[in-house]
């Protein structure tokens, strides 16, 4: 069963999209997707997440799980860069720790997208509250990284205050969408929704797999320049996330009994950012290293959990 499942994931037709743009990087294909249809399809990706979402939260209701999953989103958020900074500052420069910790506590978008086609692949729902959990769980990471840095690097952030780098983690044009479609599909009439019901649905896989075809080249070109940082950065990009991803599988079993949230809470709990939190860091630690972080969560991070990590944390979800 396990290996029939890694199987399915990897022939998965949107993941072998993915190595596709990787072989066309690596042979130097003039294979081209232009950068305004990337920046459509990502947000339309996110509309489409965020919009459906906030469909099903309007046919919820609101109990204990939602509460302790918005809070135990928070924690998990707040508590990686925690911990992850001080493994990271016996290595790398005080800057560096910080927004690499923070990326890794914050969530990426790109792999929850992922994961929602995953769980697709297999027939199985999540709540439509996990969408306002994956929106909440960037800034506090943020934060947190930032505290780090004025703890222990305070010149690199005396000009940066707390309330900017909120309010720029929450104005970021990935969170703003995911957010604001998650309000507009909560407050929608049902009968007019099912109106786009075939663009926020029908389409939404094809889309996917386009988007995974560009961010495979743009993962194979950046993980050429991250490897100049040796083994330390590359184990950390693996081993942190899977830790992560499987403690998350394994403590949601604490508040919920439902196999699609609690598999979405331990992606969130592996992603990294590598949006939302280099648009923060640039403002907040001019020193860090974008070549170290992005690549990280971009180039190690992401094709990991969507080849390996994901059907990891299914396994774990269903055997807890």
């Amino acid at each position: 069963m396990d290996f029939e499942i890694l199987i399915a994931n990897l022939t998965n037709p949107t993941l072998l999209y993915f190595v596709l743009g990787i072989i066309a990087a690596v042979v130097k294909s003039d294979l081209e997707i232009p950068s305004n249809t990337v920046k459509f399809i990502s947000l339309y990706l996110l509309f489409s997440i965020g919009f459906k979402g906030g469909q099903e939260l309007s046919h919820s209701t609101f109990d204990s799980e939602i509460v302790y999953s918005l809070l135990f989103g928070l924690i998990i958020s707040a508590g990686i860069p925690l911990y992850t900074f001080f493994i990271l500052k016996s290595r790398m420069s005080p800057s560096d720790s910080g927004s690499v910790a923070a990326a890794y506590g914050s969530v990426s978008a790109v792999t929850f997208v992922a994961a929602v086609g995953f769980l697709e692949m297999q027939g199985i729902h999540f709540g439509g509250h996990m969408v306002a959990v994956m929106a909440l769980m960037e800034s506090p990471a943020i934060i947190m990284g930032v505290i780090l840095l004025k703890r222990y690097e305070p010149n690199n952030t005396q000009n940066t205050g707390i309330g900017s780098i909120i309010r720029h983690s929450f104005t970021n044009g990935s969170v703003l969408m995911i957010i604001g479609s998650l309000v507009i599909g909560l407050i929608a009439d049902s009968r007019q929704a099912e109106g786009i019901k075939p663009f926020t649905t029908d389409i939404f896989k094809g889309f996917l797999a386009i988007f995974l075809l560009e961010m495979g080249m743009v993962t194979a070109r950046r993980f050429s320049a991250f490897l100049k940082y040796g083994w330390f950065a590359f184990l950390f990009a693996i081993v942190i996330p899977l830790i992560n991803g499987c403690l998350a599988a394994w403590a949601t079993g604490l508040f919920s009994n439902d196999t699609g949230n609690r598999f979405i809470f331990a992606i969130l709990a592996a992603s990294a950012s590598y949006i939302a939190v280099p648009a923060a860091m640039r403002l907040a630690a001019p020193k860090a290293d974008p070549g170290l972080y992005i690549p990280m969560a971009l180039g190690v991070t992401f094709p990991f959990n969507i080849t390996v990590g994901m059907p990891v944390y299914y396994l774990i979800v269903n055997m807890t």
